[in-house]
């Protein structure tokens, strides 16, 4: 794969670390910024507008929740993928970072091998242009535009986190159609990139607060479709 066309943002308050990422990525192929804290992380992604953003979670004056919650809200950073990293492994820390707007997840200690393979897996799913998808899906009254990652609701513009775009596009893209808790997960997330089972769950409740609750229905016990019951 040529990593040479991705910029990434490397954001970690301690200085070995970020060499660390800094070094593999480079020699990877990828364009790699850094910033030490929360503040310059979001000056440098407003100014570079990076294609992926690795994100400490346990950082001084703005964590990286934070951070994320406000990286979020740049529009022209919608479809940068937002990726923590780690030390802590409680479920609750993952769904407030899934809750920010995080795509995913690393874990410290960082391996390099796991590193490079889990954010090639990410830019790799995302990176295709020209996948035959077609850009604009317009169903049951939403305008879901792919190129320009907007969701129309009459004549309200929503902005959804890059997953939860992906997520709606993939139900909407097939109304009526069950999709399995597995499935979503292989096609949204991919076979390479492992999380946790509360994943699905949290970008369906965002999802049903932004865009409203009778688009996405329940199947108990097997997953979810597109479509007013």
């Amino acid at each position: 794969m040529s990593t040479t066309k991705y910029k990434i943002l490397a954001v970690d308050d301690e200085p070995d670390i970020l060499e660390i990422i800094a070094y593999n990525l480079n020699k990877e192929g990828y364009e790699v910024l850094t910033a030490s804290n929360g503040a310059d992380a979001i000056k440098i992604a407003r100014e570079e507008k990076p294609d992926l953003i690795i994100l400490d979670i346990m950082m001084p004056k703005m964590d990286g929740i934070e951070t994320c919650r406000q990286l979020r809200e740049i529009e022209k950073l919608k479809t940068t993928f937002i990726v923590f990293l780690t030390a802590r492994d409680e479920e609750f820390v993952e769904i407030m970072g899934f809750n920010a707007g995080a795509d995913d997840y690393i874990s410290k200690p960082i391996k390099p091998r796991a590193l490079l393979s889990r954010i090639n897996a990410i830019l790799r799913r995302g990176g295709s242009k020209d996948d035959g998808q077609q850009p604009k899906i317009e169903a049951n009254g939403l305008i879901i535009d792919r190129e320009t990652y907007i969701v129309y609701k009459g004549a309200e513009q929503i902005s959804l986190a890059k997953k939860e775009f992906e997520l709606l596009y993939l139900l909407a893209s097939k109304p009526g159609k069950v999709f399995s808790r597995d499935m979503i997960l292989e096609q949204i997330w991919g076979n390479d990139v492992v999380v946790i089972n509360r994943t699905i769950d949290v970008h369906i409740r965002k999802l049903r607060e932004k865009v409203g609750e009778e688009f996405i229905v329940t199947i108990k016990g097997v997953g979810y479709k597109f479509g007013v019951e």
